[in-house]
């Protein structure tokens, strides 16, 4: 029984063989910290920006590349990549110095595509325009990651992303316009958030036909505007239980033909205060699939069921 699309398989069926993605750290911030448009960034964010293991931002792009595609070529036989652009907003740069390091990425050998981790409200013509003629000009698959983490606007509010939902989907239709992949990023068990929203944030995410999704448990790093909210007790987390719950609930909803690149994040012990609930994200994800092949659950079930019931009913008008 498939139970969803996993990234790795459509990785293998579109490139012939292991691919894997190389993070890589160039020195930009967030335009929702450094007071363009916020600051203190995302209430859950650290001072890495998300790229809890990637190496120092000094090392240039080459020199990242170099450090990790041998160690994974020699442990997974691996031998295409796909540099990964992860901390902060790696769009929020000048145009010239963005070009600059997606064509030094692009130039290593094996690289078969592109990953850009941004926000929505910095999606710009510019960049797009620059990627698309790129990636027709080398055959190199660009892909965008936006963070939605969630369709409720007042949660949006609540944990100062500083876009609301209309900004993503304007953000995700004009990076499909132009012909890159998408991925998008959720939390799939805020505090604020109920199941109705789960369910918003899985037909907003196959609305806008994003290709990959990454979902993620809402972990709590040191230092962050968040561990004080949970260390006062202000907020309180859910379950293992609740977020396979939620998790099922949101694939349920989501279109079939969306690729899951991750069932759970992760984050380092040393940078975390909590994070999977003192658990391994495999163990996680095992139970997740053991819970999903019990109840015979599986990606798009509720997207099918909509589906044939508005079929039936046409069927029988007239």
């Amino acid at each position: 029984m498939k139970l969803y699309r996993i990234y790795s398989t459509w990785l293998k069926e579109r490139y012939g063989e292991k691919v894997y993605k190389l993070p890589i750290n160039i020195p930009v911030t967030c335009p929702n910290r450094d007071g363009c448009l916020g600051k203190g960034g995302c209430i859950y964010c650290g001072g890495k920006g998300g790229g809890n293991e990637t190496l120092s931002d000094q090392l240039s792009v080459t020199e990242q590349l170099e450090q990790n595609a041998p160690y994974i070529a020699k442990r997974y036989k691996a031998k295409k990549f796909i540099p990964f652009f992860q901390s902060f907003t790696n769009t929020y740069l000048s145009l010239d110095a963005f070009k600059a390091y997606i064509i030094e990425a692009g130039a290593y050998v094996g690289v078969v595509g592109i990953a850009i981790a941004t926000r929505p409200d910095c999606i710009f013509e510019e960049t797009l325009s620059f990627l698309k003629t790129y990636q027709d000009e080398t055959g190199i698959d660009i892909s965008i990651e936006l963070g939605l983490q969630t369709a409720n606007n007042q949660t949006l509010k609540k944990i100062n992303r500083g876009h609301d939902v209309a900004d993503y989907i304007e953000a995700a239709m004009l990076v499909k316009q132009y012909g890159l992949q998408l991925c998008t990023h959720v939390i799939l068990d805020l505090p604020w958030d109920c199941e109705e929203d789960v369910i918003a944030s899985a037909k907003t995410i196959t609305a806008v036909q994003s290709d990959f999704v990454k979902c993620h448990a809402l972990y709590i790093e040191k230092n962050t505007q968040l561990e004080m909210l949970y260390q006062q007790q202000k907020i309180t987390l859910f379950n293992q239980d609740e977020y396979i719950k939620r998790c099922i609930l949101f694939l349920s909803y989501l279109s079939p033909k969306v690729i899951i690149q991750r069932i759970i994040g992760r984050a380092p012990e040393s940078d975390s205060v909590v994070t999977n609930w003192n658990t391994s994200w495999w163990k996680v994800k095992e139970n997740l699939e053991t819970e999903m092949k019990t109840n015979k659950r599986q990606q798009g079930d509720n997207f099918h069921k909509n589906h044939k019931k508005i079929r039936a009913k046409l069927s029988n008008i007239g």
